[in-house]
């Protein structure tokens, strides 16, 4: 059971790091911070967000995957992956993009991924 917290855990900071490399430069451009910045050094910039990304990332699978002693196969740690990545994205997205609305068929795909989790759940 602590390897499924631990996994758990570890995917929502990966996926912390994962949104901001890549929509966080959007939010520094909306703010006018990096409007001069060259492509390439958003580019370093996003890559060196993605570097702790992959710190959570790679210990969240090694620690899930059962083949590793975890308790998770292969398609459910990408599964929880996805849900975990819409949710942080999401709340992302209401918290700092305050121009952009979540509608109905929002929820619904949410549903439908959260359904996903389920299936790939079932024996």
């Amino acid at each position: 059971m602590l390897r499924a917290i631990y996994t758990v855990l570890l995917l929502c900071v990966s996926n912390v790091f994962m949104t901001f490399a890549w929509y966080g430069h959007l939010k520094l451009q909306e703010m006018k911070v990096s409007n001069g910045w060259p492509l390439i050094l958003v580019i370093l910039v996003s890559w060196g967000l993605a570097f702790f990304e992959y710190c959570a990332q790679v210990p969240a699978n090694r620690i899930g995957y059962e083949g590793a002693g975890g308790p998770f196969n292969i398609i459910q740690l990408k599964v929880i992956q996805e849900v975990i990545s819409l949710t942080v994205f999401t709340l992302i997205v209401a918290l700092l993009f305050k121009g952009q609305s979540l509608q109905w068929n929002h929820f619904v795909a949410f549903g439908l991924l959260v359904a996903a989790v389920f299936f790939a759940f079932l024996k």
